[in-house]
């Protein structure tokens, strides 16, 4: 089997070096593009095929939350949301992505991702293995 091609959807540029620098050290996984929002991130995906996408929920033109929707709708792919806006006592917003498709949450870091970086590399890495492993059914629009 070849590489895991990740997907990176995030608006701020130190989040998203951050991530594919983590995402680099795994032989087993390639980040094969970046967007900045959700809109970007749609054709991306149609273009790409990516086998999981990362994404930050809050984000300008299209935020997480639609991106997750569409994406669901219309190319299916094992999600994972990288975000401030799950931390575990954002329960509503845990339950939205999980009901619009996404597979899996994780924190961003509350200290600048700064902190631990080398457990966030370790726990980002094994999620996205797991969730290439994932097959993924279409959700329709509401």
């Amino acid at each position: 089997m070849g590489k895991i091609q990740v997907l990176l959807v995030e608006d701020s540029d130190v989040a998203i070096n951050i991530y594919e620098k983590m995402l680099n050290t795994s032989r087993h996984i390639e980040v094969i593009g970046k967007a900045k929002n959700g809109k970007e991130g749609l054709d991306l995906v149609f273009e790409l095929k990516p086998d999981v996408i990362c994404t930050d929920l809050q984000m300008p033109q299209m935020d997480g939350l639609e991106f997750t929707q569409q994406v669901m709708a219309h190319y299916p792919t094992p999600i994972l949301v990288l975000s401030n806006g799950v931390q575990k006592e954002d329960v509503d917003n845990i339950y939205k992505v999980m009901k619009a498709g996404a597979v899996d949450v994780m924190a961003k870091p509350q200290t600048a991702l700064g902190g631990n970086s080398e457990s966030m590399q370790n726990e980002l890495i094994v999620k996205i293995r797991v969730l290439a492993t994932k097959k993924v059914s279409a959700i329709p629009l509401a």
